[in-house]
Order: structure tokens, then C-alpha cells, then sequence
């Protein structure tokens, strides 16, 4: 087993490295399948014409904020920039909740012009089936700011194993 030999004081430990080299690949697929996951998002919200709202433009926003922040981490790999990365993340994981609140109401409120005297439960069959606005698909924020959660905290200085 590869394995490394850290002197602390007079006793030496031992960290193994393989642990380390699994975890670093792990992290640069997770990595990818944010970036992918990012250009995918912004594409389809682009072609979709996601922006005529102000609240819209929040998640064109966040995306725009990511691939910044992913390019600064890339160049500079510090604390400063992964701790704005895990802050950034967790404002995705906000806006998808938010999403799914506006997509919900959108939904409501179409569905109450079009019929007034609906029931609540009636209502919300409608909403969950309607297509427009699609009320899961802020989840996709959310799915992506979890991942780059995943990617922020497998970083080696959160991995208590390799502390010496």
C-alpha cells in the first residue's frame, strides 16, 4: 500500500496516498459533471428565453458567477476561492427552492385565471401536471449547487485523514 511517512515531533505517522489519489480523480469527475452540468443549465435557459422576468435572471446570473469563480479556482486553487465556490453553491441550492416557489405561484395563478372557482386540491393536480412552467426544473439548481458542494468539501484541507 503507498503510503507517505510524516514526521509530528518524535512519532511518525503513517497516510496512505492511494486514498488520496482516488479521491483527487473522484473530485475532477465531479468537477466535470458540474461544468457539463452548468453549460447544459445555462444553454437550455438561454434557448428557452429564461430572462424576461427579473427573477429569471437569477439563475443566468448564478451560472455566469460559477464559471468565474470555477476559472479563479482553477488559476489560483486557494481558500479564498473555494470558500466563495461553497458559498456560491449553497445560494444555488437557495434558488432552486426559490425557483420551485415562483414556478408554483406561476403556475397558481395561471391556472386560477383560468378557472377561479377551482379546489386547492384540484389546483395543485394542475400545477403538478401542467408544463409550463415546468415546477421541478428549479431543481436542477439545486442538484447542481449540491454537487459543487460535493466538489468544495472533498477538497484535501476538509479530509481529516490526511491532517498531520
Amino acid at each position: 500500500m503507498a503510503e507517505r511517512i510524516a514526521q509530528r515531533g518524535s512519532e511518525a505517522m503513517r497516510v496512505p496516498l492511494f486514498g488520496t489519489v482516488r479521491i483527487e480523480t473522484l473530485r475532477g469527475w465531479i468537477l466535470g459533471v458540474l461544468v457539463l452540468g452548468l453549460l447544459g443549465t445555462v444553454t437550455e435557459l438561454l434557448l428557452l428565453e429564461h430572462y424576461e422576468k427579473p427573477l429569471q435572471f437569477v439563475p443566468l446570473v448564478l451560472i455566469g458567477a460559477a464559471f468565474a469563480v470555477l476559472i479563479w479556482h482553477a488559476l489560483q486553487p486557494g481558500t479564498g476561492s473555494l470558500r466563495t465556490l461553497q458559498i456560491l453553491m449553497v445560494l444555488f441550492v437557495l434558488a432552486g427552492f426559490i425557483g420551485f416557489a415562483a414556478h408554483f405561484m406561476g403556475s397558481a395563478e395561471f391556472q386560477l385565471e383560468l378557472n377561479p372557482d377551482i379546489g386547492a386540491w384540484e389546483l395543485v393536480q394542475k400545477i403538478v401536471h401542467t408544463q409550463a412552467p415546468p415546477l421541478l426544473a428549479p431543481g436542477m439548481m439545486l442538484q447542481l449547487g449540491l454537487i459543487g458542494l460535493a466538489y468544495a468539501f472533498s477538497d484535501s484541507r476538509y479530509r481529516r485523514s490526511e491532517v498531520i
